[in-house]
């Protein structure tokens, strides 16, 4: 018995990196998966695969998160496939770095949309689609917000938003059964944190001489705490932020 038994869980932005991570955790609890993905088909099916490999049920729906007729169909094909939806994890994100001066409306929408626009498009749909049980949406923030670095002006600015909406729509939908919280993680190895050249850094190095458990994190590190919270075991948790960060602030 698995403690997401008969429960289905939608996780945006699970090809690579944290959602990925969170995609095969939930899985291994017995939630059966929904897959979303953007772009990269290719590491969409390696996660479903990995999941159907280890005996769970897991589905790939492409769709941004950042248009509403991608999310519609997201929700419809997901309870077109398992007959429900209990669980959204709201992973899908972009990020870029860079000084003030190099701030672009184009940058800055193109963070905006995804980071917070999706999650309120996201947990839209969820929402009209959860059972008279309620549902868990978990938000994916970042420590960020609690150190503020330079040079991650629009980045940070869209987890801080991240923050309120979790608080927000804690209280909104609290009355349906419905609970909202969000994990921060801080470092984290993904590909995209390897793509940015983080990685091996004196940016990494930095953030591992304030890390006071002394080293990057892993998705392996997130994952658990999201089936924590999807989980009946979190049922009087909502509204709050979850600073997974190995102490730093």
């Amino acid at each position: 018995m698995g403690v997401l038994d008969g429960k289905v869980a939608v996780v945006t932005g699970a090809s690579k990196g944290i959602g990925a991570g969170i995609a095969r955790e939930l899985a291994n609890a017995g939630a059966k998966v929904v897959v979303n993905y953007a772009t990269s088909r290719e590491g969409a099916d390696k996660v479903v695969a990995d999941i159907v490999g280890n005996g769970g049920e897991a589905i790939a729906i492409q769709g941004s998160v950042a248009s509403s007729s991608d999310v519609e169909r997201l929700f419809e094909e997901t309870v077109k496939a398992f007959g429900a939806v209990d669980v959204l994890v709201n992973n899908a994100g972009v990020y870029s770095f860079g000084p003030l001066e190099s701030v672009t409306e184009l940058e800055f929408h193109r963070q905006f949309n995804t980071n917070v626009l999706g999650i309120l498009l996201s947990s839209q749909a969820a929402v009209k689609r959860f059972g008279p049980k309620g549902g868990s949406i978990i938000n994916i923030g970042t420590a960020g917000t609690q150190v503020k670095s330079p040079a991650t002006v629009i980045y940070t600015a869209t987890k801080g938003a991240v923050d309120c909406i979790t608080g927000v729509l804690s209280k909104e939908l609290g009355p349906k059964k419905i609970r909202v919280n969000s994990i921060n993680p801080g470092g984290t190895e993904t590909e995209g944190a390897h793509t940015l050249g983080v990685i091996g850094s004196d940016f990494e190095k930095h953030l591992i001489s304030q890390t006071p458990l002394g080293r990057f994190g892993q998705p392996s590190d997130i994952a658990p705490i999201a089936v924590f919270l999807a989980s009946d075991q979190s049922g009087w948790l909502t509204g709050e932020i979850l600073i997974a960060s190995g102490g730093m602030r």
